[in-house]
């Protein structure tokens, strides 16, 4: 009897095992490195990019032609190329500062922290999108808050001594393939106030990029701002030396 009762303990055990083995998740998602992997699909190690960028606001519209390099997360540089009269017009970012070139002027401009959350460019993108932006997991805690069979749902908050701009960020990223669909901005008092939308998901390389962002100011309906690639190339021989301020100023 007591060999019974020994066997049938072993197999009640060795039961629960298998049902607790059957229903624990395969693989914990680690979500920041979904989401910083979604944030770099547009650079790589390095990258050149061709752009239109049009922008509509209730008072104007505008269409730019640039061209754009990046080197990891932390250096960027974009140079207008078309309208002639706004030619040469650059943005240079190292690491978490950012200048701004204005030929006709031949003058430099640093963006100081307040004009952090300013237009970049008269769009809908602000300064703080160019720097923060690939650099999400330093500055906001991140949980996945809901995983369908298609897309997974990322929350983030910011830590507490981040300056940071938005109150909240949410990530509605694609399972096949794995691209962002929807981010929602949300400001201090938890409104949501901007959303960005990703569309023309095409093959670059051994990349699946979304091709179109398209940035909807919620609380201006008749606004937007449309990015468009035109041409994406990855892993060129780029270093640190060429996102300068000489290189800033370069026609």
């Amino acid at each position: 009897m007591k060999t019974i009762r020994i066997a049938g303990i072993l197999s009640t055990l060795i039961l629960s095992a298998i049902i607790l083995l059957a229903v624990r998740p395969s693989f914990a998602l680690d979500v920041e490195a979904l989401v910083r992997q979604v944030e770099q699909q547009y650079m790589g190690a390095s990258s050149r990019a061709q752009t239109t960028m049009l922008v509509k606001t209730s008072h104007w519209e505008r269409s730019l032609e640039m061209e754009a390099w990046s080197l990891d997360r932390d250096y960027f540089l974009v140079r207008i190329i078309e309208p002639a009269k706004e030619r040469d017009v650059a943005t240079l970012k190292r690491f978490r500062e950012v200048w701004n070139y204005l030929p006709k002027v031949d003058r430099v401009i640093k963006v100081p922290p307040s004009m952090m959350g300013g237009s970049w460019m008269g769009s809908h993108i602000t300064n703080d999108d160019l720097v923060k932006a690939n650099h999400i997991e330093k500055d906001y805690n991140l949980r996945l808050i809901e995983e369908t069979d298609t897309y997974f749902l990322v929350e983030c908050l910011p830590k507490a001594d981040a300056a940071v701009v938005w109150g909240k960020i949410v990530y509605r990223i694609n399972k096949t393939p794995q691209v962002p669909e929807q981010i929602d901005y949300y400001d201090e008092e938890m409104v949501r106030v901007r959303e960005i939308h990703f569309d023309d998901v095409q093959q670059i390389g051994d990349r699946i990029v979304p091709m179109r962002l398209t940035v909807l100011p919620l609380e201006k309906p008749d606004e937007q701002t449309i990015l468009h690639y035109r041409e994406l190339v990855f892993d060129l021989p780029l270093d640190e030396n060429y996102f300068s301020l000489r290189n800033l100023k370069k026609r």
